[in-house]
């Protein structure tokens, strides 16, 4: 019964946020507390809940302060070098930029937290998809992708996970697995390539002028020399009609101002400051100096002390980053409500022994390939804690009995990252959809195929080259 219910809580969940019936918030705290009542522990609901925000307090912490600490360097121009050459470099070519997105999030990706790498990607990016009008679901697809491949390095998590769970090596699950995930991460730039050319024939491409310089008011033709027939599109500054390519930009985002050059908050004469506190940062972050949470609350009260000592410009600069802050935390939390109902009722616990006792007899020989394919839902259902240390011992001890190594088993296990980053189980996505201003519904439809996909492919060219 707690395993139908338990399926059934997760798809009714899913189906209501992608139809834009219920807000993400909403849906994870009033969903979760409904099905509590059918399982008969009501009664319990306000202890599941406690525990869950307990559990994900430090993270919510570490988002909030993040969150300052990036948008107060971002207000100072530390990733405006950044903008300026990735445009040269893409030369608003739509393709390029998508392209550039891949590659600047598994850049970034590789200090190990996806919060950090969302951040700085969208920081870096939003500002060229808005000006040419580009497809926001399609950055922030891209991006869950790329970090969710390089989310295997091994200070990144579940790679740490797999390993203790299992008690082995974690240089010798991951270096293996170094030919796999290289394929993974060229399937992501490939499918980057193949979104970047639908996106270049439906704009066209521009010139950087057109890009950089502001919009006026009145009509202003720009040309598109792509999309085969390089048609005219006229964008005017009052309203229109049209498709979304020409559509005017919204009020909320006339304020991310991040290729404004004149923007009162820049602080050039701290530029190096600004960023080797940041480099300290995620130094001090990698090498575990201090818990993430107090690192990013110590260099939030830095940034904002030595960039606005005035207390009128601090509480300026935390307004401004308010929503996001909001936003984020209040989504962690609710969050927390539905892990902690799935885990508190035995949930997960049902649903995972029903899937190992529904494996065939015959399959056993073949375990780590149905570690792997298992890993994609399992790892986008619950949490990579409640997958590597409740799931993945069950699944090792079955490849044990039938001859299958345990490195094979914790190898297949990470299968499943880059669809992983986009559950709504994962903290670092409403990071990713918050700032990019995304519905979370429109994201979970755009990137669920295409990253279930990418976890295929990772897992095909495990067992083409030996390692799964």
């Amino acid at each position: 019964m707690l395993t139908i219910l338990g399926f059934t809580m997760i798809a009714t969940f899913l189906v209501l946020i992608m139809l834009k019936k219920m807000s993400p918030i909403a849906a994870l705290v009033l969903i979760p507390a409904l099905f509590c009542v059918f399982v008969g522990k009501g009664a319990k609901l306000g202890d599941y809940v406690i525990d869950g925000v307990t559990s994900l307090a430090p993270t919510a912490a570490m988002l909030m302060f993040a969150i300052v600490y990036f948008g107060v360097m971002i207000d100072v121009g530390l990733f405006d070098p950044i903008v300026r050459g990735i445009l040269k470099f893409c030369k608003a070519d739509p393709l390029r930029i998508v392209v550039g997105t891949a590659v600047l999030a598994a850049i970034v990706s590789l200090d190990g937290d996806g919060s950090t790498t969302f951040m700085i990607t969208v920081s870096a990016m939003y500002p060229l998809y808005k000006r040419l009008k580009m497809s926001l679901v399609v950055m922030t697809g891209v991006a869950a992708m790329a970090n969710g491949v390089m989310n295997t390095l091994p200070w990144g998590g579940p790679t740490a996970r797999a390993a203790t769970a299992l008690k082995v090596s974690a240089s010798d699950i991951f270096v293996p697995m170094i030919p796999a995930l290289a394929v993974g991460m060229l399937a992501v730039l490939v499918l980057s390539y193949v979104l970047g050319r639908r996106e270049r024939k439906r704009l066209g491409v521009l010139t950087l002028d057109e890009v950089l310089v502001e919009e006026p008011e009145t009509e202003t033709v720009l040309v598109g020399t792509g999309g085969g027939d390089g048609n005219k599109r006229a964008r005017t500054g009052g309203s229109g009609s049209g498709t979304d390519a020409d559509a005017e930009l919204p009020d909320e985002d006339e304020g991310f101002q991040g290729l404004d050059p004149d923007r009162p908050t820049l602080r050039p004469k701290l530029y190096w400051f600004n960023a080797l506190l940041t480099v300290t940062l995620l130094t001090a972050m990698i090498m575990e100096w201090l818990p993430i949470p107090v690192l990013f609350l110590l260099g939030a009260a830095l940034a904002l002390t030595v960039n606005f000592p005035h207390m009128p410009d601090q509480k300026a600069r935390l307004g401004a980053h308010a929503e996001n802050v909001l936003n984020v935390s209040g989504m962690v939390f609710a969050a927390a409500v539905f892990t902690g109902v799935l885990q508190g009722t035995g949930m997960v616990d049902h649903m995972a022994t029903w899937l190992v006792d529904n494996i065939p007899d015959g399959m056993g020989p073949h375990m780590a390939f149905v570690t792997g394919v298992l890993s994609i839902p399992l790892t986008y259902f619950m949490s990579n804690d409640g997958f590597y240390f409740g799931i993945l011992p069950v699944l090792a001890e079955a490849g044990q009995a039938h001859g299958v190594s345990s490195l094979e088993i914790a190898r297949a296990s990470l299968v499943g990252q880059p669809l992983h980053m986009s559950s709504p189980l994962v903290p670092a996505v409403y990071v990713l959809v918050g700032m990019a201003k995304v519905e979370f519904g429109d994201h979970t439809r755009f990137v669920v195929k295409w990253a279930a996909l990418t976890s295929l492919v990772v897992l095909g060219a495990g067992i083409l080259f030996g390692i799964i």
